[in-house]
């Protein structure tokens, strides 16, 4: 029998426990945590628990967006996308995940990226809606020197 790696990471738990500490992380960090001004944390780790486990063959219903439509005001570079991966993987690390499951969660993470990035700033214009808000976030200066 082939095992789910939602079985297989621990189930809801080690879900929840990873996404605490990576949306701690997220939330602290200077330039990813301007993307989620004005949002509850506790609902966002929520969601995306949820979404992940569905990724992972749970037992789960999402009821978020898509991810295409849910992220496409927000101005993400391949550099941003990296950022948050690293910030994943050190995350999946504290919550003690085995290193042959973070490389399997990180693959499915991975997959969604072509749903994330925006391949230029014109691009990203041409997709957005004029009436909506656009989230473009400069790199802050402290993480350009690092």
């Amino acid at each position: 029998m082939n095992q789910t790696l939602f079985n297989a990471v621990g189930g809801l738990p080690t879900l929840q426990k990873v996404h605490k500490i990576f949306y701690d992380k997220v939330y602290a960090h200077d330039w990813l945590k301007v993307f989620f001004t004005g949002h509850n944390q506790e609902a966002i780790e929520n969601r995306q628990t949820d979404f992940m486990a569905l990724k992972m063959g749970g037992p789960v219903k999402y009821m978020g967006r898509e991810l295409k439509v849910a992220h496409r005001h927000m101005y993400i570079t391949r550099e941003l996308f990296d950022v948050r991966q690293a910030l994943l993987k050190e995350s999946l690390q504290e919550a003690g995940v085995a290193g042959d499951l973070i490389v399997r969660w990180l693959k499915i993470d991975h997959a969604f990226h072509r749903a994330i990035i925006k391949d230029s700033i014109e691009s990203f214009y041409k997709t957005t809606w004029q009436y909506q808000k656009r989230i473009i976030v400069p790199k802050p200066a402290r993480e350009a020197q690092d």
